[in-house]
């Protein structure tokens, strides 16, 4: 209610808790440092390391945006001192910070099954690993079974290979947020597709 009440002062028709089609809660744990008021609990990173026994590094709080300095430190008290890290792009950025408009024209005449919003999905959602997900496809055919929304098999089986997806939610909630453009039913489809896919690669050759 009180995230409705405030963005509707921003929108020209007032929303409330009824128009709301998905939510979720992120929780972020915060090392006890003895403040007398939660708010003034320290939001960076503490670093605790236990050695009754193998050592046991403890890691208490943390941020998405410093994790990189934060693993660096980590390494470092565990008697590591290589920061490779600082200077190697993540997974799918081998590009310049401002190169996804020239990435999302190159996909576009690679694969010119592509629309414009499909292929800017993927540049935001994979940077440079698009092209490996579209692989060699020259046609829609290629791509596989179509869930809607743009999903076709062959993201859902890169993302299984590459992103630990396991079931549907892991595709359609935490790695994209196409759940909100898949029917109830769609998605199930996707899930039982998932899990098939799933029983297919764990059976020995000679099942199969």
């Amino acid at each position: 209610t009180y995230l409705c009440e405030f963005v509707s002062k921003y929108l020209r028709k007032s929303s409330s808790p009824a128009d709301i089609v998905w939510s979720y809660s992120g929780v972020r744990a915060l090392y006890d440092d003895g403040a007398s008021n939660a708010s003034a609990t320290t939001r960076d990173y503490v670093l605790s390391m236990d050695t009754n026994g193998a050592p046991l590094l403890n890691i208490f709080g943390g941020k998405i945006t410093t994790y990189r300095v934060l693993a660096q430190a980590a390494l470092e008290k565990l008697g590591y001192d290589n920061h490779w890290t600082a200077g190697v792009p993540l997974a799918g950025g081998h590009m310049p910070w401002n190169g996804a408009e020239t990435l999302c024209a190159a996909l576009k005449q690679q694969y010119p099954f592509l629309t414009p919003s499909w292929a800017w999905r993927l540049v935001r959602t994979y940077g440079t690993c698009a092209y490996d997900l579209l692989a060699h496809a020259q046609n829609l055919t290629d791509l596989g079974q179509h869930f809607g929304a743009t999903l076709y098999s062959a993201e859902v089986q890169w993302l299984i290979e590459n992103e630990f997806a396991q079931t549907a939610d892991d595709v359609v909630w935490r790695r994209t947020k196409l759940g909100l453009r898949l029917s109830t039913a769609q998605i199930s489809t996707l899930n039982s597709w998932m899990q098939q896919a799933r029983a297919t690669a764990r059976a020995p050759a000679h099942e199969i």
